[in-house]
């Protein structure tokens, strides 16, 4: 392969962008890239120094005494903050919500950008997010917008976090996707949006299984025509 293949997945929290990126990556011998992990690294940083996500000034001050960086293991992905594996952290809905909060500033957007476009600059992969197709990989030669109906996002999240045993009710965690959706489309830096030339593809009702063998179909389908 004499370039860089970048397929990207864009699409609404709770949308299974992550597991379906990483199983179409694993299928392709391709890097995955969990962008969401990066943000979520980010706001961990930002709660360490006792900031508040909602005060962008103090976000954006904070930002200068953090290193966020990604590494390979046979794990897969494993996600750094100033050196330190904050992987299993990260995965909170505490996290998740102040993630949320700083993604909408510039300065937070741009502080990871280049990290995300350097990984991309010397491998081939599958990157997943809000705003990749748009923004961070506008050139990319695949491009897909993963959706799913608000309720089946939310059981999919709530299964999820009973799962790895946190005590949440599914009428908060759809409440959390609601306002998720509110934030991240109505943003004024790169908001949630399809990309023009991106293949919207809704798994609403469909198995994990089911959802990964649609993207993998459609991205095979789309690299015959584009290369």
């Amino acid at each position: 392969m004499n370039q860089h293949i970048h397929i990207t997945i864009d699409g609404p929290s709770g949308a299974g962008k992550s597991t379906i990126a990483r199983e179409v990556a694993k299928a392709l011998g391709f890097l995955y890239v969990d962008t969401g992990a990066l943000y979520r690294a980010a706001a961990l940083g930002v709660l360490e120094q006792g900031v508040d996500p909602k005060n962008v000034h103090e976000v954006c001050e904070a930002l200068s005494s953090l290193e966020v960086s990604m590494k390979l293991s046979p794990e897969g992905q494993r996600t750094l903050l100033n050196g330190r594996d904050v992987s299993g952290r990260i995965r909170t809905p505490e996290i998740s919500t102040a993630a949320s909060f700083i993604a909408q500033y510039a300065c937070v957007r741009s502080f990871l950008l280049d990290v995300q476009r350097d990984i991309a600059a010397s491998n081939s992969v599958v990157m997943d997010g809000r705003d990749i197709g748009t923004t961070v990989l506008p050139n990319a030669q695949v491009k897909l917008y993963l959706t799913a109906s608000a309720k089946d996002r939310a059981f999919r999240r709530y299964h999820e976090l009973r799962t790895k045993g946190e005590s949440v009710s599914f009428d908060e965690v759809y409440r959390e996707i609601l306002q998720r959706d509110e934030r991240d489309m109505n943003r004024e830096v790169s908001p949630l949006r399809r990309p023009p030339d991106a293949i919207e593809l809704d798994t609403t009702g469909n198995t994990l299984e089911e959802s990964i063998a649609l993207v993998l179909k459609t991205v095979k389908e789309r690299l015959r025509l584009v290369l």
